[in-house]
């Protein structure tokens, strides 16, 4: 029996601007000198060729037979970035072909070709933005997803950082990239302890990038699951490190910061068991004027329902009053040890709110003791304007902590004095044995 010679890649001619041009379709293969059959080029490669030639009936032609329209070569360029880039130094030709190579992009958009570019892509270097990151400096070797899952983690000049990507499919929605701008234009400017730390950005190339400081202790969401109800004491003080950074985006000048997002799982914790505020991306910037009111009704497909306020499901005006509604279901949560609501569905929890329902208090009394169940009841009212400013709930959270520290010191005080007891009277003891021993051993002299 024949054997036939291996078949091999002509990889000479795999070049997107540069293959066989001596090819001959109806011959299917070509024959190399020491016999080896070398297949035809890839049709992905011919698309890029022929973008590059303005051949408009052969793009037609390899797309109309399946040929990946956004199929990119080594160089990471697609047939669309090709056509696009493509210029002539004889202006009258350049007339020509710049009217044909109009043609051939608006042949592969249509077929779905899709930009390179970055949609917040500037023309000169000297507007590149100062927070803007080499995306080859982001190292995603052995990266995993971390928090909702729209964070990885990278390493960026040997530190470890957290990533938010923005996908390649959706640089072409302009709802969603204008919520990424937003995002960079507040965390650029953010400085505070209990907020995740903005170290810069990929603005320039896709997929778009922003890059936060990497806290490995992960989210309070999944601290809450794991630890279930907190202590009292415990609860206090990570809601005061909560109401401290919410606080500061309130107060931002010249407009608050609404965050708008506020649950357990866009707050991180760090080596020092502080938390710190995260995910901006669905924040708003107070318009001075008044309140701000989503271009169109939220639904539960849109956003985690348990923590957002009844407000903002009936597509009203809201402030940052918002933000406190969220405040007191977190805190609710954190020492009942389960979610609002925990037993409904999804779904259902904005109609329990609109219906002036709240999560029940199940735990004992003294756990919601020195006004805490008070504060948490002030709120979540009703009523946006009757909820405390967050100034107001650190004043009377800073309250409640040192009223509980001071009765831990009165349990502990007791305890402390017994064993200064029994250290005087072992003691003793130890001096009167070694009295007693020291004359008898007198007497026997």
């Amino acid at each position: 029996m024949e054997s036939k010679p291996p078949v091999r890649f002509a990889l000479g001619k795999q070049s997107s601007l540069a293959p066989d041009r001596g090819y001959d379709d109806s011959v299917g293969a070509e024959e190399g000198e020491d016999g080896e059959s070398i297949i035809d080029i890839d049709p992905r490669v011919r698309l890029m060729y022929a973008a590059n030639e303005g051949d408009l009936e052969g793009i037609k032609e390899l797309l109309d037979s399946g040929t990946d329209v956004n199929y990119r070569d080594i160089d990471d360029r697609t047939a669309l970035h090709v056509a696009a880039c493509q210029g002539f130094s004889d202006v009258p030709l350049a007339d020509a072909i710049h009217y044909k190579m109009l043609d051939v992009i608006k042949i592969l958009e249509k077929h779905g070709a899709k930009p390179l570019m970055a949609p917040m892509h500037v023309k000169s270097v000297r507007e590149v933005p100062e927070y803007e990151i080499d995306p080859k400096e982001l190292d995603f070797t052995n990266s995993v997803d971390i928090t909702k899952g729209t964070f990885r983690i990278a390493l960026w000049r040997g530190t470890r950082v957290a990533v938010k990507k923005l996908g390649e499919e959706v640089i072409t929605e302009e709802d969603k990239v204008r919520a990424f701008g937003d995002e960079l234009e507040l965390l650029q400017k953010l400085r505070h302890p209990n907020v995740v730390q903005f170290l810069g950005a990929v603005t320039q190339s896709s997929p778009m990038m922003i890059v936060t400081e990497y806290l490995p202790k992960g989210d309070l969401c999944a601290f809450l699951k794991r630890k279930k109800a907190l202590k009292p004491m415990t609860a206090v003080r990570f809601a005061m490190d909560i109401a401290r950074g919410m606080n500061y985006l309130h107060e931002n000048k010249p407009e608050p910061i609404i965050h708008r997002d506020l649950e357990p799982s866009n707050i991180l914790r760090d080596d020092s068991w502080h938390l710190k505020v995260a995910d901006f991306g669905v924040s708003k910037l107070l318009k001075v004027t008044g309140g701000v009111k989503e271009d169109k009704p939220l639904t539960c497909q849109d956003s985690y329902c348990r923590y957002v306020a009844p407000e903002v499901f009936r597509n009203e005006e809201y402030d940052t009053k918002v933000d406190v509604f969220s405040f007191a279901l977190i805190l609710h949560e954190m020492i009942e040890g389960c979610p609002p609501f925990s037993t409904k569905q999804e779904n259902e929890v904005p109609k329990s709110y609109a219906a002036k329902e709240r999560p029940p208090f199940i735990a004992p009394a003294k756990c919601y003791a020195h006004g805490l169940r008070e504060l948490i009841e002030e709120c979540w009212s009703e009523n946006p304007s009757k909820r405390p400013t967050f100034r107001q709930i650190i004043r009377r959270l800073e309250s409640i902590y040192n009223s509980l520290g001071h009765k831990r010191r009165w349990k502990v005080r007791p305890l402390k004095c017994f064993q200064n007891l029994e250290a005087m009277w072992k003691k003793e003891n130890h001096s009167l044995s070694s009295h007693s021993r020291s004359s008898r051993s007198t007497r026997s002299i």
